[in-house]
């Protein structure tokens, strides 16, 4: 069914105000399938009908179901399978060295979606106990979409969804059959937790030795953009480790990160030099 370009231009603005994610023109296809099912349910006449409930403010919350059909939830475990080898290998067992005092380290999955992504992390760490054994570990996964969020805290997952990047050894080892789904053990779910939350808005409290962010940015402005990686950076130790999706770079970006040099593919915080008048305050 059609949609005006009129009611195009409402829903990419109300999208872009409330998530700061941008709705590219090549993806006007993407509105109709995303609130097909949402008009059928309210036996709207057309899509726009079904946006002009949406803008009157009859119903608070249909705007917040447009929109949380809009987002993209595509994930699945084990992603760029290469990129988590990196991550395992070489940025985590950097912070490992780095953290050998304290044994502490929390990791944050900023746009996890439904929990594929964050569950992968968990099974890297479940996987080693003795690297591990006596550390203190939090693995936060955030998501702007509430539904999406209360699927990944269910971790109850379809057979399409559990056969997309999953090793069999994991599948088996990790989850448990329920009729035709596949639940994620207790002892997985036990490692990790959830949470809403919007990447325009501050980051979650305290500080994140490993940051993933990927295939999220790519659909912001380049304003918006640079804004939600000095969210990151605020959120992140001089020597914490970021995680980009696979065809996303810092470069041209945002200054508050570069390539880091130790481990390529991931990416660390650019340390500013202290300017000249700060200095000179600091020798008085």
């Amino acid at each position: 069914m059609e949609i005006s370009d009129g009611s195009v231009r409402i829903l990419a603005a109300l999208l872009e105000a409330r998530t700061g994610q941008q709705l590219a023109h090549g993806r006007r296809w993407r509105i109709e399938a995303a609130l097909h099912p949402l008009m059928g349910e309210l036996q709207a006449a057309s899509m726009d009908a079904l946006v002009s409930r949406i803008v009157s403010g009859e119903d608070p919350r249909l705007s917040d179901r447009a929109i949380d059909a809009l987002l993209n939830h595509e994930t699945f475990f084990f992603r760029d399978i290469a990129s988590f080898r990196l991550l395992d290998e070489q940025g985590l067992e950097r912070i490992r060295a780095a953290r050998a005092a304290t044994r502490r380290l929390r990791i944050w999955s900023a746009g996890c979606s439904t929990g594929q992504e964050v569950y992968t992390i968990a099974m890297l760490i479940a996987d080693q106990p003795e690297r591990w054994q006596g550390w203190s570990i939090d693995i936060v996964g955030t998501d702007l979409s509430a539904k999406a969020i209360a699927r990944a805290r269910q971790g109850r997952y379809s057979q399409f969804e559990i056969q997309r990047g999953l090793p069999v050894v994991q599948m088996l080892r990790r989850f448990d059959q329920i009729e035709r789904e596949w639940q994620v053990s207790d002892a997985l779910r036990g490692m990790v937790c959830f949470r809403n939350h919007n990447l325009l808005a501050p980051p979650p409290p305290g500080l994140f030795d490993v940051v993933l962010c990927r295939n999220v940015l790519l659909y912001f402005s380049s304003d918006v953009r640079g804004l939600v990686f000095g969210r990151i950076a605020s959120a992140m130790p001089e020597d914490g480790v970021l995680m980009l999706g696979a065809g996303e770079t810092v470069m041209g970006h945002t200054d508050h990160f570069v390539s880091d040099y130790e481990c390529r593919g991931l990416y660390r915080k650019r340390i500013h030099a202290p300017s000249r008048t700060s200095m000179e305050c600091a020798a008085r």
